[in-house]
């Protein structure tokens, strides 16, 4: 029988990363429980200056379609129920359900109080060096929907 190989690359797969809001909703916990409110800011301002890099320095060259077009990749990935409301100056976002905190939910962890900082203070170091602001409008905890507003200083 002659020998076959086959070749994969990650990038051939779709990404698919559900188990990392389990680990990092421990994580955030880990650092209130530890450290307080404060510390969770601090980790989640730090991980966002790091991880979205290329979508800062995107949003200072395009403006927020780069948020816009970040969000509508993000939530194909994950499968989420969203609509958006986009001009030049403002975009809105509105999430009928997290499909993050849904997924902690349904492996029976409990979700951290402050799960909503992963996007409150994530979001807010996003825009902090742009030309925009960032205001979170609205959080349901029981399954993370949320209203969201980028704007334009």
């Amino acid at each position: 029988m002659p020998k076959q190989s086959l070749t994969q690359k990650a990038s051939d797969n779709p990404y698919f990363h559900k188990d990392f809001h389990i680990a990092f909703n421990y994580g955030i916990e880990y650092i209130h429980k530890k450290f307080g409110e404060e510390a969770v800011r601090e980790y989640l301002i730090q991980f966002a200056r790091s991880l979205y890099a290329p979508l800062m320095k995107a949003i200072k060259e395009t403006g927020l379609v780069a948020i816009k077009d970040h969000y509508e990749r993000i939530y194909k990935i994950e499968g989420a129920d969203f609509d958006m409301d986009y001009s030049e100056d403002e975009l809105i976002i509105r999430l009928s359900s997290s499909p993050a905190v849904m997924y902690i939910k349904s492996n029976g962890y409990v979700v951290s109080q402050l799960f909503s900082e992963t996007v409150d203070a994530v979001n807010k170091t996003i825009c902090e060096s742009s030309q925009y602001e960032f205001e979170m409008l609205e959080y349901k905890e029981e399954n993370g929907a949320y209203i969201l507003r980028f704007y334009k200083k």
